[in-house]
């Protein structure tokens, strides 16, 4: 929570989450600060959420469940981008406020789309192009990048194709987009929130490293070993194109460093993010305060980063089903400025995001040493089959 006492001026205001995972449960927690009520619509009984918020179970796409959460909810948010914006646009139809909108949605959750209109703004993101089968991917050149176009998330639906049997799997699921190559020298993320009144906050620039079995975002540095123009400029470019979109909520934007030092924008996510996790202990403002300012027409909190830290994901082990076990919590206990935030799933599966930890330490490199050290101490067994 802010120093900040921003409060709703009247009643209690009511937000309505499509998805009941882990980002609307961290949502949830921080909502009684803000006096907001909270609704999720989740498929799953009893999804992470629930245990902090009032559950609606139905399917993301459901307009019946959706029309019931807008009913409920003074604005409409989401956890999760793999929900119809086409039936968020028919609660919009009727009167209902969606943040990010539709529109926003749209244009974000076809990968294509996405990089066609960061191009369309000038905003850098490599070459590209739609790939619909072996003729269009081989016109693209190898070897690449190749993505599905929607649904892909944590690694799935995205391959190093170096040979046209290897794009087979995702061609087989439908149109893809295919990247050029980059000559990566860091991966880094930043965090924006825009309100409705067009105020804009950004937080510190972060270096993302990424689980080389699983391909999923492992650990976070923030901030960024990276000089002060990259950081600027990742800043700048990240800014450019949230206010862009109009877009009103908070934003994840993954960016490449190549080893010449050039910048190009990966993705951008409409929700809060993996890479803003450490925001919790380490930042004036949450991410997820911050989301529900931006969503809910409040001034914008603070993002100064008040100590230096680290958070890794608690991902499920490669053989782990069941029930989940957690292994190394004490020794985590033991560790100063270490703190576990554990999703409430009930159910493990390989690489299953299961929680996270931030360590927050005096120096970048304290908090990366100590984040690195627990990191080969916790994790996440199952007791089943």
């Amino acid at each position: 929570m802010t120093a900040s006492n921003d409060k709703p001026e009247a009643v209690r205001r009511r937000v309505g989450i499509v998805g009941g995972g882990q980002l609307a449960r961290m949502m949830a927690e921080a909502a009684p600060d803000l006096d907001l009520a909270l609704t999720v619509l989740d498929p799953t009984p009893g999804a992470p959420a629930s245990e902090f918020a009032t559950q609606i179970v139905g399917d993301f796409d459901d307009r019946e469940a959706l029309r019931a959460l807008a009913a409920v909810s003074d604005v409409v948010t989401l956890d999760i981008e793999a929900v119809s914006a086409a039936a968020l646009a028919t609660l919009e139809e009727a009167g209902a406020t969606v943040a990010p909108s539709s529109r926003v949605l749209g244009v974000i959750q076809d990968k294509f789309v996405q990089k066609q209109f960061l191009a369309a703004h000038g905003l850098p993101c490599g070459r590209f192009a739609a790939v619909e089968d072996g003729a269009t991917l081989a016109a693209f050149g190898l070897p690449c990048i190749l993505k599905a176009r929607r649904h892909g998330y944590d690694g799935r639906g995205v391959r190093l194709v170096n040979h046209p049997d290897d794009a087979a799997p995702l061609l087989a699921g439908g149109p893809c987009l295919a990247e050029a190559l980059v000559d990566i020298d860091k991966e880094l993320a930043i965090m924006v929130a825009r309100n409705a009144r067009g105020e804009v906050a950004h937080y510190p620039v972060v270096e993302a490293v990424f689980d080389p079995a699983a391909n999923i975002l492992d650990t976070i540095k923030a901030p960024a070993a990276v000089s002060p123009a990259i950081a600027a400029r990742c800043t700048e470019l990240a800014s450019r194109a949230i206010v862009a979109l109009g877009g009103v909520g908070i934003f994840g934007i993954e960016f490449f460093l190549d080893r010449a030092g050039d910048i190009v924008i990966n993705e951008i996510s409409p929700r809060p993010h993996n890479s803003g996790h450490y925001t919790i202990e380490a930042c004036a403002t949450s991410q997820f305060e911050q989301h529900l300012r931006a969503v809910t027409g409040m001034p914008l909190g603070p993002t100064t980063l008040m100590r230096p830290a680290a958070s890794f994901n608690l991902l499920g082990e490669p053989q782990a089903h069941g029930v989940p076990a957690y292994r190394g919590l004490d020794e985590l206990a033991r560790t100063p400025g270490a703190v576990v935030h554990l999703y409430g799933k009930h159910s493990v599966k390989p690489y299953r995001k299961m929680g996270h930890v931030t360590v927050t330490g005096n120096s970048g490199h304290d908090a990366a040493a100590k984040a690195a050290r627990l990191r080969g101490l916790v994790r996440v067994e199952g007791n089943g089959p």
